[in-house]
């Protein structure tokens, strides 16, 4: 049986690329990254990809007048690739209506947030500031609007006293790592599909009990 293939647009580093190479190295997985796209040329995500012998290509927005000009060359280099879903990995160029409708149900976005809670940037910080208990990442089907879109798979961590952005978001981004490959195999197994704007999944089980921070053991 073909794998299911992936296309994953990156703008830097890559570690949810890497998530997902590793993922797809195993046999068993039933998706395999048909080609990775940056905007931002010399990227470590690049390197990850090449040497995964994955077929990589660079398309720096700044060589174009606008924005729509760019996702016209954009959408052309994936469709060469013949992707059955499109991933975004921490891709930093937000995606017009035009583009974003060209590809209905086969664009997923990871954002590290408990969406809909904290759209956009600076999200750890904003975290903290707000005092929120917990906070998490999320993967989603993509919408014209930012940050919006049916959900596919969420993980939680709790906030700690100590926290600041970066001890944050690191325990976030290991829960990243995890339910990336996680949403894309649900995709591409069938279990994940799309109903009035929500995601169903097929023979979902839900964690046991509830997640309590701070832990009731430790308010006396």
């Amino acid at each position: 049986m073909a794998r299911f293939k992936l296309a994953v647009l990156i703008s830097g580093r890559g570690s949810n690329l890497q998530s997902l190479i590793d993922a797809c190295a195993d046999p068993a997985y039933p998706a395999e990254i048909a080609l990775v796209v940056s905007n931002i040329p010399d990227v470590l995500g690049l390197e990850r990809a090449k040497k995964a012998g994955i077929p990589t290509a660079v398309l720096s927005h700044k060589n174009f007048n606008d924005r729509e000009s760019f996702e016209d060359a954009l959408d052309a280099i994936i469709r060469e690739a013949e992707p059955d879903l499109v991933c975004l990995a921490g891709f930093m160029r937000i995606l017009t209506e035009g583009f974003v409708r060209r590809w209905p149900d086969r664009l997923i976005n990871i954002h590290p947030s408990l969406l809909p809670a904290f759209r956009g940037l600076h999200t750890h910080e904003r975290v903290l500031e707000a005092g929120a208990r917990f906070a998490g990442c999320t993967i989603h089907f993509v919408r014209p609007a930012m940050d919006d879109g049916p959900i596919i798979v969420q993980a939680a961590v709790p906030v700690h006293a100590g926290d600041d952005a970066d001890s944050l978001a690191a325990r976030v981004l290991a829960e990243e790592h995890k339910i990336y490959p996680l949403a894309v195999r649900l995709i591409a197994e069938g279990r994940a599909r799309v109903e009035n704007e929500r995601v169903i999944v097929d023979a979902a089980t839900p964690p046991p009990g509830a997640l309590i921070n701070p832990a009731p053991g430790e308010t006396a």
